[in-house]
């Protein structure tokens, strides 16, 4: 603790001492900048208190303050910053607040309405050239986060009069971007019946727009491929020597299965293609006509542990109302089964799923039947 060293080091800076003398007394005030840590300051600050003589004179040192520079200087930068800021605002930008509210509000446009179906749309679909097709209303928000406003619903497989009369106005570029399951690939021939399409975008296999990320949205819309070619890559044909090809979840989920089971006997999967036909007798027949009866009707309806109807939906909602049961013993639905409605239906205490499709499950929660359409035939 020298202080002769620590000043030659720098750890101490210029001792400062103002003295006043009163009645044959004298006080000063010692100020000692340090560039130490706590711990040494500390120490230091306490050293000087065992100051007992000044020269020739008894004397008494005591600690008054300890103060961080730092912080000071903190303050000080703080306050003056507030201060430029406040004069920017009132003297440098005039209008400021406008252009600020301006935006705000732009960023806050409620989802519009469009024609008599009422349909969930952008607040920029009218205005824009270019239009975006999708699914549902969550899609429509999904794309909103990331900057795309130009956008209407179909709200299902049947397709309104309503988009194919705006799919046909001139100059606009119709963009149809649907899920990567069966039932995008549903809505896309629907679409190219009752509407004037020119690309198609798809979410990535197994994914739904309404889960995509910012990046995957500008992708998919970036890797879009003319209407034409991608109704041909869904309908098993064979695409333009130019085409990309893509494969849909149908082709995927159910063609391979029977070729598995007539061709190709050996392969491992068969084992799990042909166990869904050992169950078959198993599945009670009210499920089986309820299959029946849903066929291409893209409805889902839920059952309790007494086989008894609890309620009846549209596919695009299944999530949504199974989410809302307390416990459902079966599921019977014209739709795809993914990993995701499993998760869900576990937690249900679900033991039967029957769907028109089956998406590659990560997990087949033991206890749970899965059997498709096909499987019951």
């Amino acid at each position: 603790m020298d202080l002769r060293e620590l000043q030659r080091t720098g750890r101490i800076g210029r001792i400062q001492i103002a003295i006043k003398a009163t009645g044959g007394h004298s006080k000063g005030e010692i100020v000692i900048p340090v560039s130490l840590n706590k711990t040494a300051t500390a120490i230091l600050a306490a050293a000087l208190e065992t100051v007992d003589r000044v020269g020739p004179c008894t004397a008494t040192v005591t600690l008054q303050k300890l103060e961080d520079i730092r912080g000071a200087k903190r303050r000080k930068v703080v306050s003056r910053a507030i201060s430029i800021l406040k004069g920017w605002e009132e003297d440098i930008s005039p209008g400021t607040d406008e252009i600020t509210d301006a935006v705000s509000k732009a960023g806050r446009k409620p989802l519009g309405k469009y024609g008599p179906d009422k349909l969930p749309a952008g607040p920029n679909l009218n205005s824009s050239k270019e239009i975006i097709i999708v699914e549902g209303r969550a899609d429509i928000i999904n794309l909103m986060k990331s900057g795309i406003s130009n956008t209407v619903a179909v709200e299902g497989t049947n397709i309104s009069k309503s988009i194919a009369d705006l799919t046909k106005k001139r100059g606009k570029t119709v963009i149809a971007f649907l899920d990567g399951d069966r039932g995008g690939d549903l809505i896309l021939r629907e679409l190219m019946q009752m509407a004037k399409i020119d690309y198609i975008a798809r979410a990535p296999d197994g994914k739904e727009v309404e889960d995509l990320t910012r990046r995957e949205v500008t992708k998919a819309l970036q890797t879009r491929i003319p209407a034409e070619k991608a109704l041909a890559l869904v309908s098993g044909k064979k695409p333009s020597p130019n085409g990309k090809t893509r494969p849909s979840l149908r082709k995927a989920s159910r063609e391979p299965r029977e070729e598995v089971v007539e061709e190709k006997p050996r392969r491992a999967p068969p084992t799990r293609s042909r166990a869904p036909v050992r169950r078959a007798p198993e599945i009670d027949e009210i499920y089986r006509k309820k299959a029946d009866a849903l066929k291409e009707s893209f409805k889902a309806t839920l059952f309790d542990e007494n086989k008894k109807e609890i309620i009846e939906c549209g596919v695009a909602e299944l999530a949504k109302t199974l989410e809302a049961q307390e416990a459902v013993a079966a599921i019977v639905f014209d739709g795809v089964v993914t990993q995701r409605l499993v998760d869900i239906a576990v937690n249900k205490k679900t033991s039967l799923l029957v769907g028109a499709a089956v998406a590659d499950l990560e997990e087949r929660p033991r206890g749970m039947t899965i059997v498709t359409f096909e499987d019951l035939s």
